[in-house]
């Protein structure tokens, strides 16, 4: 595995990181429950393979993740880094702040925080809740008293904001000392951010490194940008994110071992691109804005849907229909998913909750019309 200095923090950070939002679920009756077993075979395996970074938060995997990810590394918790967030609700006191806090520690089973993320902000709820409310003086005695390691913040607004969010809590007195943001080589709008905070002391994370799933397909993207003898396209991906010397790690949402297997593969590979072939790559990418049309990183922020339609798998269809030819095969997963008495845009009853909480800030409705209407051909 490669290790990068994590900005100022101290830390050495493994180019790989675990994100814990993925892991194997099933379900008894109407509640779901994360598989132990896989999720502790999964950990393990990253942690003897060199990953030492561990990204949860507690509504991850139906609020089970941070109690799954804390039963899989008890054997050698005290030799990695883990990372939760703190919502951010418009009633967010310190007294919450600290209740959160203290539930995500019982929840994990640890006696700290690695890092602890103000979880996705804008430049709003940064301003309104948390200055107004001072919880960055709440972070900082959570930090004086052990609880916390590192105060953080991930991120999804404009990437003006992250300078504001960087300066003024400088300003504070309160620096923060590591971010979690998108970027990929579909999304690159927060690069000069990153080499901003990187400049500034801040460890830099990037979530999505293969753009939702976008990127883990297999196609001859590489040969189409270079010219050169094509190499999987989630490895080209990864490669991308870690060839950006103000990036430390890539954080990936792995669902099984397989997938644990292969990114560590990548993540471990000493040919990295030269600085030559990062940048000449940037320039490539722009070809890929076309890809863009419909940019749905599967996060599932806009999960539950009202009416229960699973708005991330069917723009995952468009993603193999559009972006990689794969028509019959985007067109069977959506008769799949009508058999099984998935819901479409025919059962959505427009109320606009999802694109309220997209961080992609989509208009899902009218892309949800246009995929449905395209696959049910």
């Amino acid at each position: 595995m490669n290790y990068r200095d994590f900005g100022n923090t101290g830390e050495k950070i493994s180019a790989l990181g675990f994100g814990c939002m993925r892991f194997p679920e099933y379900k008894v009756g109407e509640k779901s429950f994360v598989d132990q077993e896989k999720v502790d075979e999964m950990l393990a395996f990253a942690y003897e393979n060199g990953v030492n970074y561990f990204d949860t938060a507690p509504y991850y995997c139906n609020h089970n993740s941070e109690a799954a990810v804390g039963h899989a590394v008890k054997n050698f918790r005290d030799k990695i880094l883990i990372s939760t967030k703190c919502p951010i609700d418009d009633d967010l006191t310190v007294d919450k702040y600290r209740s959160l806090l203290e539930k995500s520690l019982t929840s994990i089973g640890t006696d700290h925080i690695d890092f602890y993320h103000f979880w996705g902000i804008n430049r709003d709820e940064y301003d309104n809740i948390i200055l107004k409310n001072d919880l960055l003086e709440a972070a900082a005695k959570a930090k004086e008293e052990g609880l916390i390691r590192h105060i953080s913040f991930s991120f999804h607004d404009h990437p003006d904001a992250i300078k504001h969010i960087v300066d003024t809590s400088e300003n504070r007195g309160v620096k923060m000392e590591s971010m979690l943001c998108q970027y990929n080589l579909l999304d690159r709008s927060n690069e000069d951010m990153i080499k901003y905070v990187n400049e500034k002391g801040l460890g830099t994370v990037a979530m999505g490194p293969v753009g939702g799933g976008r990127l883990a397909a297999p196609t001859d993207l590489y040969s189409k940008l270079t010219g050169k003898a094509s190499i999987a396209t989630y490895e080209l991906a990864f490669k991308f994110c870690l060839g950006n010397p103000n990036l430390n790690c890539a954080l990936s949402g792995m669902g099984d071992i397989d997938m644990v297997k292969k990114n560590i593969k990548v993540a471990s590979d000493n040919t990295a691109f030269s600085e030559d072939e990062w940048k000449q790559l940037g320039v490539a990418i722009e070809e890929l804005k076309k890809f863009s049309e419909l940019y749905c990183t599967g996060c599932k922020y806009c999960q539950p849907c009202p009416v229960d339609i699973n708005i991330p798998r069917i723009f995952e269809m468009y993603t193999y229909y559009n972006v990689y030819g794969l028509k019959d095969h985007a067109k069977k997963m959506m008769q799949d998913h009508i058999n099984k008495e998935g819901k479409t845009f025919s059962d959505c009853k427009n109320c606009g909750m999802c694109e309220k909480k997209c961080p992609q800030q989509l208009n899902i409705r009218k892309n949800l019309e246009k995929v449905c209407k395209l696959l049910c051909e």
